[in-house]
């Protein structure tokens, strides 16, 4: 533009130099019905430049009133929105601090489009209307804080994935958690989201996927992931028997770490699992095998639950920790329901006394009148019954008071 305007004005001095320096002015004629009009070239270029100049002066004047009454306008019509807006924000922040969540939507989405961030109005206002269970106006207030948001999705997508969760839509949370991993896979808030949609949807693998992912950003302690780790491992093998059977089961297994197989907690699942499975030789494999590795009881109350053929492997086992461990209720008490179960009435009778001389148990009492009443000891079961009762009796009188 300017390079245009500057060959203009060369072009207007030469037109007005040239007659003047060779001194030809030129001569125009301008001829009317009434009137003739005389003048010179240089006159007549002068004039018209005048004019151009004029009717800029008069263009540069309209823009400057338009933009002065817009100004005006925005300043008389739309402060005041604003103003109102950020007092209403304000208002609604205090209503959302009282738990009057009809209040906040409402002071939210008034002037909302005004906010100095419309995004969070409309996104608190689909919190609050979801907290009143009004689920056509959350979706609303979403949709429109996503047209608002431009390409800023993420916390639209955030919240429309926790107002999901808490209205139940746990597949249709899981998928959107899914996106957002994709864009912000270290995000705090996503993490947590992920935590719960994949927990509550039984995706556990996706669950252990995201495991170091929460250790790395800080969100959960060493405890927390642990359970956390337990629960995902528990829940596919769920799913793993559910689908394969004790077949898969043991195939899975056998390609998890050594420190997984090693853990307590999943041993007994495994266990517990195998067995409802109808597989007592392999679930009585992993209960001896990490005993062996350490002494936990919650591995020996599976015993009497196993009904594998090799009874000695078992026996043999419950010898050892006893040399190990001493004589503990617990274990002379699954020693007697190993013999008891395998026809062994003395040692199974020697078994429960021992427990019994430990401490009382109703359980053991019951068994051990069955071993008596195997060998024919009939007075022996009647008492040992008889004492069996009065334990159960006084221990349901103890907890009613």
């Amino acid at each position: 533009m300017l390079k245009v305007l500057l060959l203009f004005i060369i072009l207007i001095v030469g037109v007005v130099l040239g007659p003047l320096l060779s001194g030809h002015q030129g001569y125009v004629l301008i001829q009317t019905d009434n009137h003739n009009i005389t003048t010179s070239v240089t006159a007549m270029v002068i004039m018209f430049v005048l004019l151009q100049f004029l009717l800029i002066l008069i263009g540069w004047c309209y823009r400057r009133l338009i933009r002065t009454s817009t100004f005006t306008h925005s300043w008389l019509f739309g402060g005041y929105k604003r103003s109102r807006a950020r007092l209403q924000t304000k208002q609604a922040l205090l209503k959302l601090a009282e738990g009057d969540f009809k209040q906040v939507e409402h002071l939210m989405t008034r002037n909302a489009d005004h906010a100095e961030n419309p995004v969070v109005n409309y996104l608190l206002a689909a919190e609050a209307a979801q907290q009143r269970g009004d689920y056509l106006r959350t979706n609303q207030y979403i949709e429109r804080a996503a047209e608002v948001a431009d390409k800023d999705q993420l916390p639209v997508d955030i919240t429309r994935v926790r107002i999901q969760l808490a209205q139940g839509e746990v597949h249709a949370a899981r998928n959107g958690v899914d996106k957002l991993l994709n864009h912000a896979p270290r995000h705090p808030e996503v993490l947590r989201l992920a935590e719960q949609a994949y927990t509550q949807s039984g995706a556990y693998q996706s669950l252990i996927d995201i495991l170091p992912s929460l250790i790395k950003v800080g969100l959960c302690d060493e405890e927390h992931i642990h359970q956390l780790r337990q629960q995902a491992y528990i829940g596919l093998m769920n799913q793993i028997m559910a689908e394969k059977g004790s077949t898969g089961l043991k195939a899975w297994w056998k390609d998890q770490s050594r420190k997984l197989r090693n853990d307590i907690v999943l041993q007994v699942a495994m266990a517990e699992h195998l067995i409802e499975c109808n597989d007592h030789d392999t679930a009585q494999q992993i209960v001896l095998n990490g005993l062996k590795q350490q002494y936990d009881e919650r591995l020996l109350l599976l015993i009497p639950h196993l009904k594998a053929d090799d009874a000695e492997a078992v026996q043999k086992s419950l010898a050892y920790l006893l040399k190990q461990h001493g004589a503990t209720p617990l274990l002379n008490s699954t020693l007697g329901q190993v013999a008891l179960h395998h026809g062994q009435w003395a040692e199974a009778e020697t078994a429960f006394k021992a427990a019994l001389a430990q401490r009382p148990d109703a359980h053991d009492y019951a068994w051990l009148a069955d071993a008596f009443d195997r060998q024919h000891k009939r007075e022996e079961a009647a008492q040992t019954r008889s004492k069996g009762f009065m334990l159960t009796l006084k221990r349901e009188s103890d907890a009613e008071e």
